[in-house]
């Protein structure tokens, strides 16, 4: 018994794929996601094959490199030192949008969002995008000034999941879960819709991980520019609700004094909060004052 193949030369092949590109240009533009992985693209091909009457000698390799050729279809490697990512973009798409689609149910923080919200003057070069981790069961925390002291005292633990895109870098964060505590949705420099922290989360994750906003310097003018944008009543809550091990409330009630423009009534909702250690504004600080009120040490000339 003999086994036929038949192969279908390749100027066939493409003239087939140049008789269906009327159709594929056409639902491809209809796509409301113009942003796609292989993946998807390979679920396009096996769903209009038959339709577009191409054989099967028309592999999603050969297919993806017709439209590289003749259509708005491009192709961008993300670089991650862990999991390069590739996407393949139809037509001009936003900076933005390629970016959330590197990470499922992520959103912009830190710099980023302080850029959104017009909280910086500053036009940061690095993208901070955060995917939350899994819930975890929850554990309790023995804090002592002593293991305080040491883990501020060490340089702070950065993500180096970075990878360049055009004229910026991506930094990939994965945060603790919040179940997207004060997650909104925005719109982004080129009227696309984007996900990100709101006001209140973005001066609270600030003050967590100033490595990734610019520093503490430009911390204390976010706090500053927001203070017709947030409500100090919602900040407090969401602190409480976020319950963070180390007494982040003592660096944010100096944030919000040292500020000049927020009112007593307000820091004293910060006031309620235990202050029981010495905290700090930052790792590693070499030249630092301390405040009494807040319990905080934070660099000298803030």
């Amino acid at each position: 018994m003999y086994t036929y193949i038949t192969v279908v030369p390749e100027n066939t092949m493409n003239a087939r794929l140049r008789i269906a590109e009327p159709d594929i240009v056409k639902l491809f533009e209809a796509s409301p996601s113009k942003v796609l992985r292989r993946s998807q693209i390979a679920g396009i091909l096996l769903e209009n094959r038959k339709f577009w009457r191409l054989s099967d000698s028309t592999t999603l390799n050969k297919f993806i490199e017709f439209l590289s050729e003749h259509t708005k279809l491009s192709r961008i490697k993300f670089e991650f030192p862990y999991r390069p990512e590739i996407r393949y973009m139809w037509g001009d798409v936003s900076t933005y949008e390629v970016i959330l689609t590197l990470r499922p149910d992520s959103y912009f923080t830190h710099f980023t969002a302080m850029f959104l919200h017009e909280l910086t003057e500053q036009i940061p070069k690095t993208v901070y995008l955060n995917e939350e981790q899994q819930p975890k069961p929850h554990r309790v925390t023995t804090l002592t000034q002593t293991s305080i002291d040491s883990a501020f005292r060490r340089p702070v633990r950065v993500s180096s999941n970075v990878a360049s895109y055009k004229d910026i870098k991506i930094c990939l964060l994965n945060g603790m879960h919040t179940g997207k505590l004060g997650v909104i949705e925005g719109v982004g420099p080129q009227g696309e819709k984007i996900h990100l922290t709101d006001s209140e989360r973005t001066l609270i994750d600030i003050t967590v991980r100033p490595v990734y906003s610019g520093g503490v310097f430009e911390v204390l003018k976010a706090y500053r520019l927001a203070r017709a944008k947030v409500s100090v009543n919602k900040l407090s809550a969401m602190l409480q609700m976020l319950n963070y091990a180390y007494p982040y409330h003592q660096a944010v009630g100096f944030y919000l004094e040292r500020a000049g423009v927020y009112r007593e009534s307000s820091l004293a909702l910060l006031r309620k909060f235990e202050m029981k250690y010495d905290f700090y504004l930052a790792h590693a600080m070499k030249d630092r004052s301390y405040s009494e009120k807040w319990r905080l040490y934070y660099p000298r000339g803030l």
